[in-house]
């Protein structure tokens, strides 16, 4: 099926069985907390396994001129000591310019040259974890060191123009944006400042490998499964088809699951070497540097308007680093190209190549950060104009997207603003910072939007019903926590009309038809798609059997009716059953309308006035997501994200010690993520959408939504407070003071 004209009404659409939409509890909850949902690490298959450890470089840029191996070799238990020196041979790095970057080859221990802190350079294998650590910390390197380049701010002068990403130019011009800006009556012109992110995922990466037959198969914990695949056989040098991946149970993603790293590539090699599965998980300490990281960006936002508060100039400039051997870069700027209408714009990227591990894609790339500092900008240019931040907003809807001049499919942005502000009382906040306290706490509201791009990516599925009347999905989908099993559980059944207990939801392994994976928001929507057109398929497989038309048939209650005649599936399928495949593909939708979600944001926080410390007191996010499969998931969904915007606004700082290259606070006793204690009751609701224009299942991407805004949100409620306007990211009790301090002196 390609998605080229708006979807018809459907099964979905009439939702007999009132499953879609139902806050159905997790089909694999019970596994989950049972224990019987194994992550990567607890895999028993394939045997008895010997434990591998990883030792990284204690520089940030050089060569190794010594390893001295000895010692941890013959320590007890050890049965490999893996270098540069007696690696296998392997796919050359890249190519950097590849159309999946997470199936490029990354090769292990190549040769002698470090490029980052933290980098693999020997890899130890014994027959427990524990002698694996021991005997690693015994390999001895001596290093020709180089002075890194590690700091964004110190090195804007090489700053390049990246090349296109992700199917998106870097850069973007509509009409003449400097002689408007020059001209504009009112204006802001603010640089904010966003650090770097980690993913911090309940469960780190780890592996389990082992080869049978010249196959290896490969349980770890990845989003994208078949980019892993492809990884695997390009870094082994090996055929896909000689590759297996497995991930039916994820501790969480976030973009840091996108690629797969050295603890897969390396477990391969020693257990191919060794004849035994090799299992390796990475320590929370080493995740910091042998994984990605969201890049620290310098963001610079121009607004121009009229004095009525029209919108005549916008440009968002952004920049970002790179790894100095990869070429990603964070599109802080993309979103400003579509939420706020201006005939005059300017979006921009640059690049700079640092000495650090690899950034890539982490937490909604791009809107996470790049609203932090436009719905900062807007506030303060309302509060230049005037005007109730939400007014001016709804002043610059635009009636069609402002850079591509085509339709949107749906847009709701002023809906969930007027919704958000009646439910969370926006009316009796004082546009006057530092007018409503409460003992010794300064008290301030704050509102932002929300945006977030809805994708469809092609995806297969494979539907089969046996003579019992259960069916069987499989898709090389993942669930890294969001509820995929669930509610591809609730599209199967609503399709058949089939209860939930009737539906055998099977993911996670690259023999399966294939999908996208999970990332980017995508995931229900491409694999779900799929989905719905091979339960479609079946639909028309049952009723050619019954002997009548699909389009006349009535499925319900686990039966197929028309014209007088009526069938239960089970004995429709009969001994032999019956299979139907399913695919969606993108089509011309994404090009003939422009794809968002959107919502708003609301916060109220207290700042002491002692102090400086920042509480959020309450916080409400409403969302237009198109149709909402799962309102339980949904929901959680939504919060999740909203607590990951107050982390980004108030507690995290990955700190690079610019001298050597690495991240000082590399664990979770110092990397801050919101506690319990910092998160008081959060809301999350959903405005009623159905957007036929996007998908089959007429859904948009939830999982991101959430965060984009979240934190803006926050920084305007602490400037209501206490009229201190932080652009440098976290918001924390130091900044504060200063800006207290300040004011008091002005």
């Amino acid at each position: 099926m390609d998605m080229n004209a708006p979807a018809p009404r459907n099964a979905i659409d009439e939702n007999r069985q009132g499953l879609i939409g139902k806050p159905i509890d997790r089909v694999d909850g019970r596994l989950k907390v049972t224990g019987k949902a194994p992550y990567a690490h607890e895999v028993v298959e394939g045997g008895n396994a010997a434990y591998g450890f990883i030792v990284e470089a204690t520089i940030a840029k050089g060569t190794m001129a010594s390893i001295d191996t000895e010692a941890a070799e013959r320590s007890s238990g050890v049965m490999l000591v893996m270098t540069h020196k007696n690696s296998p041979a392997q796919g050359a790095w890249g190519p950097i310019d590849a159309k999946d970057r997470y199936a490029r080859a990354s090769p292990q221990l190549a040769n002698n040259r470090v490029e980052h802190y933290g980098q693999v350079v020997a890899f130890v294998v014994a027959k427990s974890f524990e002698q694996a650590r021991s005997a690693a910390r015994l390999v001895k390197i001596t290093y020709a060191q180089q002075k890194p380049e590690a700091e964004l701010k110190l090195n804007m002068a090489k700053a390049e123009k990246p090349d296109d990403q992700f199917g998106q130019k870097t850069d973007s011009v509509v009409g003449n944006f400097d002689s408007a800006f020059a001209s504009a009556a009112i204006k802001v012109d603010s640089t904010f400042t966003t650090p770097a992110h980690i993913h911090a995922q309940m469960e780190p990466h780890a592996t389990v490998a082992y080869w049978k037959g010249g196959l290896v198969i490969i349980h770890c914990s990845s989003q994208l499964l078949m980019s892993a695949k492809n990884a695997v056989a390009n870094t082994l040098k090996i055929s896909p088809s000689k590759v297996r991946i497995v991930s039916r149970y994820i501790g969480g993603g976030f973009g840091g699951k996108l690629p797969i790293y050295g603890d897969v590539m390396l477990s391969a090699m020693a257990s191919r070497q060794l004849g035994i599965p090799v299992k390796t998980a990475l320590t929370r300490q080493q995740m910091f540097h042998l994984t990605t990281h969201r890049s620290d960006t310098i963001q610079r936002l121009r607004l121009g308007a009229t004095t009525d508060g029209k919108l005549t100039a916008i440009a968002h400039e952004t920049w970002s680093h790179s790894a100095r051997f990869d070429n990603f870069f964070e599109n802080a700027s993309m979103q400003t190209r579509t939420l706020y209408a201006a005939p005059h714009r300017l979006t921009t990227h640059r690049s700079v190549k640092l000495d650090l591990p690899i950034s890539d894609s982490t937490r909604a790339p791009g809107e996470s950060v790049g609203m932090l500092a436009l719905e900062q900008a807007m506030d303060e240019l309302a509060e230049k104009l005037k005007l109730d931040p939400i007014e001016f907003r709804i002043r610059n809807e635009p009636a069609m997207d402002p850079e591509l001049n085509i339709p949107f499919s749906t847009r709701q942005l002023v809906a969930c603003m007027r919704e958000g502000a009646a439910k969370f009382g926006w009316a009796k906040r004082s546009a006057t910072t530092g007018a409503v306290s409460d003992g010794r706490w300064l008290i301030g509201m704050g509102v932002a939007a929300a945006t977030r791009g809805n994708l469809l990516m092609p995806s297969t599925c494979s539907v089969a019903i046996d003579g019992s009347g259960m069916v069987t999905v499989r898709m090389a989908m993942t669930d890294i926590g969001t509820g995929s099993y669930t509610v591809f559980t609730q599209v199967a059944a609503e399709a058949l009309g089939l209860p939930i207990e009737q539906i055998k939801m099977e993911l996670g392994d690259s023999d399966f038809p294939s999908t996208p994976g999970s990332g980017g928001s995508w995931g229900a929507a491409s694999a779900g798609s799929g989905l719905f057109d091979a339960c479609a398929n079946l639909r028309e497989k049952l009723a050619k059997k019954l002997g009548i038309k699909v389009g006349d048939a009535l499925f319900e209650g686990g039966r197929v009716s028309a014209g007088g005649k009526s069938e239960t599936l089970a004995a429709l399928a009969g001994k032999n059953g019956i299979e139907a495949t399913g695919e969606i593909k993108p089509g011309a939708m994404n090009k003939k309308f422009s794809q968002q979600a959107y919502g708003a944001h609301f916060a109220e926080v207290a700042v002491d006035r002692d102090t400086g410390e920042i509480k959020l007191r309450r916080m409400l996010g409403v969302f237009a997501a198109g149709r909402i499969l799962n309102e339980k998931t949904a929901k959680s969904q939504a919060t999740g994200a909203m607590i990951w915007g107050v982390g980004a606004a108030l507690h995290e700082h990955a700190v690079v010690d610019p001298r050597y290259g690495y991240f000082v606070n590399h664990d979770l006793a110092e990397y801050h993520v919101p506690a319990h204690a910092d998160i008081p009751a959060i809301e999350a609701h959903f405005i009623a959408e159905v957007d036929d224009k996007t998908n089959p299942l007429k859904i948009k991407g939830v999982g991101e939504l959430g965060i984009c805004g979240a934190g803006a949100a926050i920084a305007n409620a602490v400037y209501n407070a206490c009229g201190v306007r932080i652009r440098d990211f976290p918001l924390t009790l130091d900044k504060v003071l200063a800006g207290m301090e300040k004011n008091s002196k002005a």
